[in-house]
Formats: C-alpha cells, structure tokens, sequence
C-alpha cells in the first residue's frame, strides 16, 4: 500500500478501539486494505519495537531452537516477519499465524509467504491451537488490553507447549505490571532471558514499588524525521514520532545465560552533574548515579546510546563508576 492510498477514518477507528482497551466482541479488521495500512504505519511502529526486543536478546546470546515459530493474535504479522528475519528463515521449521480475524490470518499468512519463500507458511488451525504438538518459539504482541479471560486461558495452554516466549506490548504502566504478573507464573517453568537479569519474583510488583513499571524506550530509524510522509502521518495521529516506549518478556525453557548483568528501567535523567537511573539487578531495584566528573564517557553514552541499557556496572554504593554493555564488549 502506498501512503495516498491509505483511509486514515478506518485506521483512526483501529487506534481508537486499540486505545480504548475493551475486548472485542469479534473480529474487527474490515478489509484487507485495513490491514495493509496498519501494516505500514502502526504495524511498522511495533516493529521497530520488536527490533529494540530482538536487539537486545541478541546482546543477550539468545537465539531460538528452531521448530514452528506461532504468531497468536497475528494481525497484519508483523511481529512474526520481524522474528524469522532477524533469525533467518532457515532457522524454523514453520511459521503459523493466528487471529480471531480471518482476513488478518490471510493477510498475514500472503505477507509471509513472500518474505520468505523458502519456509512453510500457514494459518494456525483448530486442530494445532487445541493440540498437543510441540512449539518451538510462541510470539505475542500488543494484545494483551484486548484479551478476555477465555483467551487468556487458551494463550496459557499454549505457553505450556511452548519451548519459549516472547511477549512484547506498549509501554504502559498497566500493561507491563500486567505483563509482569504473567512472567512471575511462567518463571517457575521458564528461565527468564531478558528484559530480566534475575530469576525471582519481579521487584516492581513488590509492595512500596507501586510507582514504577517495566518499560523501555526503541529508537525509530533517523531516515523517518525526514520523510514527508511519516511526519504527516505523526501529525495527524497525534503521536510523538520519537517516543516508542515498550515492555517485554522472554523466556525459555533451556536458557542459561550471561549472569552479574543489570538493565536501566525506562530512561534515564540527565542533569548537568550527574545521570540518574533506575536499575534492576540480581539485587532488585536500586536509584543509581554517574557521575559526569568521574566517568564522562558513560554519562554521555547513557544520553545518546540506541542500544537496549543493559550493562555490568562497576559500582561503589550507589554511584556507578564504570560498566560495560554486551554489545561493545569493553568499558563504557
């Protein structure tokens, strides 16, 4: 679809029941020109923020084991495109796609199949959601205001056929201490790969916590700030182009990972001095400082890094003297 071509009333609509976070009574994508326009504005959106997920796994050491990768609550797929792209096709034996829509699942399902034509694409049937059959890797994304009690159930059931997780939302606070009630259920089946550096109960569920959530921010490609089309577009949705906040979890039944790591909560605050954070480590939460004088190049980095904040700090109480990332692999 070109950006002409879109019906911004019907994609004003979809924002509007998304934001509205009432389970949908069926399905209500219209047309698959619906669709092919929240593929290429909000959809694209979300992936960006699946990129930012599959960034940092991928500082992590993670990769998936391969076999059927589901997409459940598919809608346009992008989600499932983003993961069998990043990990390459070759990688899965399957990609099934599931929504209470059918035109999503056939959207979806076309999409996919053209992206990668070498891996067997096709729409999750009864038969496999109701099913026994193994899952090699389970995706969810930005379902979770829509989900009633009964598909949450049936999401459950799948959870437990699933040899991992990845579950990413908005940024929300209600959404990610919702999403984190969840990763403390499965934790007790899954080791958790990220954003967690910590096995136990999450900290921010904990009581005198209540003002914090789990959330993250992605960076969007620099390429859109420039393009007439995506200005227009965060203009007449009303959205901060910049601003792509999020909350995830991944889990996996064999993970056994990096270990001392700790992962910066939302953004940090930059004063002239100092940089302020909040920290999540083996040790729970913790309000941590850099110190500009002490370490410049870690108080300029947290200010323009893109990558996921995760580090191994360098500490001496709360003051961060040091640390270093997965991805550059030295000191900050």
């Amino acid at each position: 679809m070109k950006w002409c071509e879109i019906d911004w009333e019907a994609l004003g609509r979809h924002r509007e029941r998304f934001l509205g976070g009432v389970p949908p009574e069926g399905p209500y994508w219209a047309s698959a020109s619906d669709l092919a326009a929240y593929d290429l504005t909000y959809g694209e959106r979300i992936g960006w923020k699946w990129d930012a997920v599959l960034d940092e796994l991928r500082m992590r050491g993670w990769k998936p084991s391969g076999g059927t990768v589901l997409d459940w609550g598919c809608g346009s797929g992008i989600a499932g495109r983003r993961v069998v792209g990043r990990f390459g096709a070759h990688g899965f034996d399957s990609l099934a796609v599931w929504d209470h829509s059918t035109l999503a699942t056939d959207f979806a399902s076309a999409i996919a199949r053209k992206e990668f034509p070498g891996l067997a694409v096709a729409a999750a049937t009864k038969a496999f959601l109701e099913g026994d059959e193994p899952i090699g890797l389970l995706i969810i994304s930005h379902v979770l205001n829509e989900l009633s009690l009964a598909a949450l159930g049936e999401l459950r059931s799948l959870v437990e056929r699933s040899g991992a997780v990845i579950w990413t939302e908005p940024g929300s606070r209600d959404a990610s201490r919702a999403l984190g009630a969840l990763r403390d259920e499965w934790a007790k089946e899954f080791r958790v790969v990220a954003p967690c550096t910590r096995a136990n109960a999450c900290p921010i569920l904990s009581p005198g916590n209540e003002r914090h959530w789990c959330h993250h921010f992605a960076a969007p490609p620099a390429a859109i700030f420039a393009d007439s089309d995506w200005v227009k577009f965060g203009k007449r949705a009303g959205i901060d182009l910049r601003s792509l906040p999020y909350s995830f979890v991944a889990l996996d039944r064999a993970w056994s990972g990096d270990s001392g790591l700790s992962r910066v909560i939302g953004r940090p605050e930059r004063f002239k001095p100092y940089v302020r954070l909040l920290n999540c480590d083996e040790g729970g939460l913790a309000e941590l400082m850099v110190l500009k004088r002490e370490s410049p190049g870690l108080y300029k980095e947290l200010d323009r890094t893109k990558r996921p904040l995760v580090y191994r700090w360098v500490r001496e109480g709360n003051n961060i003297t040091g640390g270093s990332s997965p991805a550059a692999g030295g000191p900050a």
